[in-house]
């Protein structure tokens, strides 16, 4: 990039959208800033040319910039040039005039249409390392005159994006710590690796599966929260070592598949889908155990249970056989079958686990163990 003659002069492929022109380039990192200051945010919607920023995303994705430096994926940033601007081919024959240079005046108006918020990470990633400025990020180019054109472009660039599965968004991370972990526990607990959804956060009438990724990655979460806030209540100044964070990982794993192996075991439906002697939809339909509020219940009962019963847990834990898990008991009612359907509220969490915690004869435990009385539901 240069700015001899008081003019940007970007290295570009020239392409065809809908019969107009745009160009494709590659800027520098540390350039972003200056090529693309940012409106007032006191300006109204109607006099922007794209949302507002949504400042708690920021820290995020420049945090994944910094701890990735090497390794980072970053999509293109689409912007409009309010300007008159010239293509120089650097020939006139075939791919050549398709490829050249742009001069663009230095007082020209470059617009973010999409990918404001990766722009704003950068800035605040090259505070903590400056070396990401000398990276390049993809630049789409359109020619928009005008806060009207700008804001049809980013209206078009956004009205087709689909948030991406959370199940999905598991599968595919294979950095993250919790992914990882999740993805093992599932691959060594017989019932989640045949029977989880790994793809999709909604499983239809006729799929063969049980279980989503996403609900199994809260469901183990929630068992291992006592582990997680203990390694959080250590001092700022403690650093584990690798190998200490990698034993901490597999212990984390260990304990999650002989948990969830265990309460497989407790529930016989789960085995009679995993061997075929019935469909996963009839279970899905008839039964509550494998809904993702119930999952999660299970995951807090156990941390619950490996905390005040670490030798015998597993024998509590056998009590499951005797619930009733149809969704016609009316013990549910109020609790996580809200108007005639399953509720997935924190606070439905909340009530299934304290149900549970007291079929297993655990909430009077815990009482008794806090030194305080725990009344039984209903008495």
């Amino acid at each position: 990039m240069s700015t001899l003659s008081f003019e940007y002069i970007l290295p570009v492929i020239r392409g065809i959208q809908g019969g107009r022109e745009y160009y494709v380039s590659m800027c520098p990192v540390r350039f972003l800033p200056k090529l693309f200051p940012f409106e007032s945010e006191d300006l109204p919607p109607e006099m922007r040319a794209s949302r507002t920023l949504n400042q708690s995303r920021i820290p995020e994705i420049a945090d994944y910039l910094v701890r990735n430096s090497t390794s980072y994926t970053c999509g293109a940033i689409a912007a409009s040039i309010d300007a008159d601007i010239t293509f120089e081919a650097v020939g006139n024959e075939g791919q050549e005039r398709k490829i050249g240079c742009l001069r663009v005046p230095m007082d020209a108006k470059f617009t973010i249409n999409d990918g404001q918020h990766r722009r704003a990470a950068f800035e605040m990633a090259l505070q903590q390392n400056p070396q990401l400025g000398y990276e390049t990020v993809a630049l789409i180019l359109f020619m928009d005159i005008g806060l009207e054109k700008s804001q049809e472009r980013f209206a078009d660039l956004n009205s087709f994006q689909v948030p991406l599965e959370a199940s999905l968004s598991l599968l595919y991370n294979h950095r993250d710590d919790r992914a990882r972990l999740v993805k093992a526990v599932v691959k060594q607990v017989e019932v989640f690796r045949c029977l989880t959804e790994m793809e999709r956060g909604i499983l239809n009438g006729r799929s063969p599966k049980l279980f989503t990724l996403s609900a199994i990655d809260r469901a183990i979460m929630a068992l291992l929260s006592n582990i997680e806030a203990s390694q959080q209540a250590k001092p700022s100044r403690y650093r584990a070592t690798k190998q200490e964070k990698e034993a901490e990982f597999v212990q984390k794993i260990q304990l999650a598949v002989s948990y969830w192996n265990a309460v497989s075991s407790f529930i016989p439906d789960w085995q009679l889908v995993l061997h075929k002697q019935v469909a996963a939809g009839e279970i899905r339909r008839d039964f509550v155990h494998c809904r993702s509020v119930v999952l999660e219940s299970l995951g807090e009962v156990g941390a619950s249970l490996r905390s005040v019963f670490p030798e015998s847990w597993e024998e509590r834990l056998a009590l499951l056989r005797d619930v009733d898990w149809s969704i016609s008991n009316p013990d549910w009612e109020g609790g996580i079958l809200l108007r005639g359907g399953i509720s997935k509220s924190r606070a439905s969490v909340g009530w299934m686990t304290d149900y549970l915690k007291n079929r297993l004869g655990l909430g009077t435990a815990e009482g008794s163990r806090a030194g305080r009385p725990c009344h039984n539901q209903g008495g």
